[in-house]
C-alpha cells in the first residue's frame, strides 16, 4: 500500500504544478511545492536542465534502469496529456456556463431602470403629504402636549395633598409597604416645596411616618411575628433612611434562632410521609405539613434575601446559615432511613428537601448549595440502598428464627418445611419488592437524580452483589459453622452451636440451592432488563452461585457432622460407662440401640420434609481403590459359620483366618460424595455413626460376655439399617468391622450360637413391637380426647 500511496501523491502534486502554471498571471510566482527542491533530479522544477538531468542518468544508471525509466517517462507524459486534455474541457464547459448566466442577467435587468424612476416618484409624493399633515396638526398637538403636562402636574399636586390620608389609612390596615412607597414617591416635591406651599402636607406627613416608624421597630422586634415580616420590616425602615446596621447581629441571630423550626427531623418526616400517602389521591393540598414547611423556607429565603440587601457585609453569614440547613436536612435523612423506609417515602422526604435547596438557591447562588447538596444526596442514597438490603437480610432472618423448632415438632409434624417454604417466599418475594423500589429511584425526573442515574444503577447491582455474599455468611453464622460477634450476639441471640438445631442447618442448606438455582438467575435477568447502565461488572451471578453451591454443600455436611456428633456422643457414654471387662452375659439387645435407631429415624423424618427423594439403588460391593476405601474381613455367610464354633481354639483360628482374609477380600467404597437426597444423607449418617462404633469399639477390652454383647446389638442393627440406606454393602462392611474390632479387643472369643442369637432377637423385636403398639393408642386417645 506504501508503495502505490507514492505516484500517486506525485501525480497530484504533478497536477496542482499544472494547474498552478496555467492560472498564474505573473510567471515569477511558484507553488510551495515547486520551491521545495532545486537539484537537477526535480524533473518539474523551473531550474531543471535536460542535457544535465541525461548525462547524469547515463553515468548513474546501468541499460536496464534507462530502458525502465524511459517506459515510466512515455506512460507519465501520456498521463500529462489525459489530464491536460480534461482539463481543457472542464473550464470549457465552466466558460460556456458563465457565458450563459451573464446572459441571463442582462435580459433580466432590461427595464429595472424605469421600475426604479416610478419608485423614487412615489416616495417623494408620500413624504411631501407627510410634511403637510405635519406642518397643519403642529398647533393642536402643542396645545395637547401642554394640557397633558398640566394634567399630570395637577395630579402630583393633589396625591401631596391627599398623603396624610393616604397615610393614615395604609397605618390602620397595617399596609406598611404602601405607605413607605407613598411617601419616598412624594418626597422629591416635599423636599422642594415643603416649606411654601405644601408645609402642612409635609407636617402631617412626617408625623404619620413617625407612627409607621415606630410599628416597624415594634414588628421587627417581636418574636410572634414571622421571620419574613421582620425582613420586611427592616427593608421598609432602611427605605426610610431609618439606620438599621446596629441591628444586623440580633437580626441574624434572631434568624439563626428560626433554624430549629425548619429542620426535619426522623419524627417530623414521618408525619410527612405518613400526610403524603394519606394524601397522595387528593387535588390539592394547600393546609398540609408539606405545604406548611414550604411557606416556612420560602420566607426564611425571603429574609435571607432581605438581609443581604440591608446588610451587604453578611452575606458570609447567610452562606454558613444556608449550608448550616441543608447539611442538617441531609443528616436528619440519614437518621430518618435508619428504620425501614419505603421508596416512596424516601423520595417524598427527598423531594422537599431539594426544593428547600432550590429555594435557597435562588437567593443566594454565590452559597453552592446544588454542589453541596448534590455531594450529599449521594451519600444518603447510597446508604439508603445499603439499608434497603441490610432489612431485607434482617426479614430473612427473622423469618427462619421465628419458628420455634424443638424436637417433637420436628419428629411428629413438618415445621421444618413450613419454615424453608417461608423463608424461600421472604427471598424471592423480598427481592422482587426491593426492585420495584429501586424501579421507582430510576424513574424519580428529579434533577439531582437523573444525574445519579448511573451511579444508582452501579450501587444497585453492587448491592445485590454485596447482598448475596452477606447473606451467605449469614447462613453459616446461623447453623453455627462460623461465627461472628455482631451476628450471633444481634440475630442468633448469642446461640452457640449445641444449641442450635440440625433441623434449621438442613433448611439452610437447602434454601442455598434455592437460592443459586432461582433467585439468582432471576436477579441476573432482571437486571440485564431494566439497568441498561451503570458498571455491569459489579453483579456477576456467576461467582454468586459458586458461592451459594459451595455454602449448600458445607451446610449439608454441617448437618451430618451435627446428627452424628450428637449419636457419637450416645456411642462414647455406653462405650466409657460399663467396665467391659466383667460384663455379664448378654439377656437382651441394649437400649443404646433404640437410641441410635431413634436418633436416624429423626434424620430421616427430616431430610423428607426438606429434601427430594432420589434413584434408590442398592450399592454391592466393587473392586474400588482410594483413600476412602478399606478391606472387609469377610463374607457374612463365612462370618457366621465361623461363629457358630463354640471352643476357643477355634475362635482363636477363625480369628487368625479373619485377618489373613484381609489379604484377599473385595474393597468396598465406604464414603461417597453426599448428595441432596434422602437416601444419600442418610446413608451417609449411618456410615458416620457406625464408624464411630468401630472406633470406640477398638478403644476398649472386652471378655467373652462383652463381645457377645457387641456381637447381640449388631446383628440386630443389620436389618433396620439396610431398610433405610441405599448402600447396602457399605453398611454390611462396617457392621463387620465392629464385629472384627471386637473380637481383636476381646479376651476370649466365643461368639453366640445362632439359636441363642435368633431368639434374643426375636424377644427384643417383640418388645419393640409392644411397645409401638401401645404409643400408638395412646396418640388416638390423646387426639379424640
Amino acid at each position: 500500500m506504501a508503495t502505490e500511496a507514492a505516484p500517486m501523491d506525485e501525480k497530484a502534486k504533478r497536477m496542482r504544478d499544472l494547474l498552478s502554471s496555467f492560472y498564474t498571471p505573473d510567471p515569477s510566482i511558484s507553488t510551495p511545492t515547486s520551491s521545495i527542491s532545486t537539484s537537477f533530479d526535480n524533473i518539474n522544477g523551473p531550474s531543471f536542465d535536460a542535457d544535465q538531468y541525461m548525462d547524469l542518468m547515463i553515468k548513474k544508471s546501468n541499460l536496464d534502469v534507462l530502458l525502465q525509466r524511459h517506459v515510466q517517462m512515455a506512460a507519465e507524459i501520456k498521463n500529462l496529456d489525459t489530464d491536460l486534455q480534461m482539463l481543457v474541457y472542464e473550464n470549457y464547459n465552466k466558460f460556456i456556463s458563465a457565458t450563459d448566466t451573464i446572459k441571463r442577467m442582462k435580459s433580466n435587468i432590461f427595464g429595472m431602470e424605469g421600475n426604479m424612476d416610478q419608485l423614487l416618484h412615489k416616495i417623494m409624493s408620500v413624504q411631501s403629504r407627510s410634511d403637510g399633515v405635519n406642518t397643519s396638526l403642529f398647533e393642536k398637538r402643542e396645545h395637547i402636549e401642554k394640557l397633558h403636562r398640566t394634567r399630570n402636574l395637577l395630579r402630583k399636586v393633589q396625591f401631596i395633598y391627599d398623603l396624610p390620608a393616604r397615610l393614615q389609612k395604609c397605618i390602620k390596615s397595617e399596609a406598611y409597604g404602601d405607605a413607605v412607597r407613598f411617601y419616598t414617591g412624594a418626597m422629591p416635591i416635599l423636599k422642594v416645596y415643603g416649606d411654601t406651599s405644601f408645609k402642612d402636607c409635609r407636617r402631617a406627613s412626617e408625623e404619620a411616618i413617625e407612627t409607621i416608624i415606630k410599628n416597624l421597630q415594634t414588628k421587627l422586634f417581636s418574636d410572634s411575628e414571622s421571620i419574613q415580616a421582620r425582613a420586611e420590616a427592616a427593608v421598609l425602615l432602611k427605605q426610610l433612611d431609618v439606620p438599621v446596621d446596629s441591628l444586623k447581629d440580633k437580626l441574624l441571630e434572631k434568624l439563626e434562632q428560626s433554624l430549629d423550626g425548619l429542620q426535619i427531623n426522623p419524627e417530623e418526616a414521618s408525619k410527612l410521609a405518613e400526610h403524603n400517602v394519606s394524601s397522595k389521591d387528593e387535588e390539592s393540598n394547600n393546609q398540609g405539613p408539606a405545604k406548611i414547611h414550604e411557606d416556612a423556607v420560602r420566607g426564611f429565603s425571603e429574609a435571607m434575601r432581605a438581609y443581604r440587601e440591608i446588610f451587604p457585609d453578611s452575606e458570609e453569614r447567610l452562606f454558613k446559615l444556608a449550608r448550616s440547613l441543608t447539611a442538617t436536612h441531609f443528616e436528619n435523612m440519614e437518621l430518618y432511613i435508619r428504620k425501614r423506609v419505603s421508596a416512596a417515602d424516601f423520595l417524598g422526604i427527598f423531594r422537599i428537601i431539594w426544593e428547600d435547596v432550590v429555594l435557597m438557591d435562588e437567593v443566594l447562588p454565590e452559597a453552592a448549595l446544588s454542589d453541596l447538596s448534590a455531594e450529599a444526596a449521594q451519600v444518603t442514597l447510597k446508604q439508603f440502598v445499603a439499608r434497603t438490603f441490610s432489612h431485607l437480610q434482617q426479614d430473612i432472618s427473622e423469618t427462619l428464627l421465628k419458628f420455634d423448632i424443638n424436637q417433637k415438632e420436628v419428629v411428629d409434624g413438618e415445621v421444618l418445611k413450613v419454615v424453608l417454604e417461608a423463608s424461600g417466599k421472604a427471598v424471592l418475594q423480598g427481592t422482587t419488592d426491593i426492585f420495584q423500589e429501586f424501579r421507582q429511584l430510576l424513574d424519580e425526573n428529579t434533577g439531582i437524580f437523573v444525574k445519579m442515574n448511573d451511579l444508582l444503577i452501579g450501587w444497585i447491582q453492587k448491592g445485590f452483589q454485596d447482598f448475596f455474599r452477606s447473606l451467605e455468611s449469614h447462613f453459616l453464622v446461623l447453623s453455627g459453622k462460623t461465627s461472628s460477634s455482631n451476628e450471633t450476639e444481634g440475630l442468633v441471640e448469642g446461640k452457640s452451636s449445641e444449641k442450635i438445631h440440625a433441623g434449621l442447618i438442613l433448611v439452610l442448606a437447602q434454601l442455598s440451592v434455592v437460592i443459586e438455582q432461582k433467585v439468582i438467575p432471576r436477579i441476573a435477568e432482571e437486571i440485564t432488563a431494566s439497568f441498561s447502565g451503570g458498571n455491569s461488572q459489579e453483579f456477576i451471578p456467576g461467582e454468586l452461585c459458586r458461592v451459594f453451591h459451595a455454602a449448600s454443600e458445607k451446610l449439608l455436611q454441617h448437618y451430618i457432622d451435627t446428627r452424628t456428633q450428637k449419636i457419637s456422643n450416645v456411642l462414647r457414654k455406653r462405650f466409657k460407662t460399663p467396665n467391659w471387662v466383667k460384663h455379664k452375659e448378654p439377656r437382651e439387645v441394649h437400649m443404646y440401640v433404640d437410641m441410635l435407631l431413634q436418633q436416624l429415624e429423626e434424620v430421616g423424618k427430616e431430610v423428607k420434609q426438606i429434601l427430594p427423594q432420589g434413584t434408590f439403588r442398592k450399592h454391592k460391593r466393587s473392586d474400588s481403590n482410594g483413600s476412602n476405601t478399606t478391606t472387609s474381613s469377610r463374607s457374612t455367610t463365612l462370618h457366621s459359620d465361623k461363629m457358630a464354633r463354640s471352643n476357643s481354639q477355634r475362635a482363636r483360628s477363625q480369628l487368625f483366618e479373619t485377618h489373613l482374609a484381609k489379604l484377599f477380600k473385595q474393597k468396598v467404597e465406604i464414603f461417597t460424595k453426599v448428595e441432596f437426597t434422602q437416601e444419600s444423607v442418610v446413608t451417609t449418617t449411618v456410615k458416620l455413626c457406625l464408624k464411630s462404633l468401630q472406633e470406640y469399639v477398638r478403644l476398649q477390652t472386652f471378655n467373652r460376655s462383652g463381645f457377645q454383647q457387641i456381637q447381640l446389638d449388631i446383628q440386630f442393627l443389620k436389618a433396620p439399617l439396610k431398610e433405610t440406606v441405599e448402600d447396602e454393602a457399605a453398611i454390611d462392611f462396617l457392621l463387620d468391622e465392629v464385629i472384627v474390632a471386637a473380637s481383636e479387643r476381646c479376651l476370649d472369643v466365643t461368639p453366640l450360637e445362632p439359636p441363642i442369637l435368633d431368639k434374643l432377637i426375636q424377644a427384643k423385636l417383640a418388645k419393640s413391637k409392644e411397645h409401638n403398639n401401645n404409643n400408638n393408642n395412646n396418640n388416638k386417645t390423646t387426639v379424640s380426647s
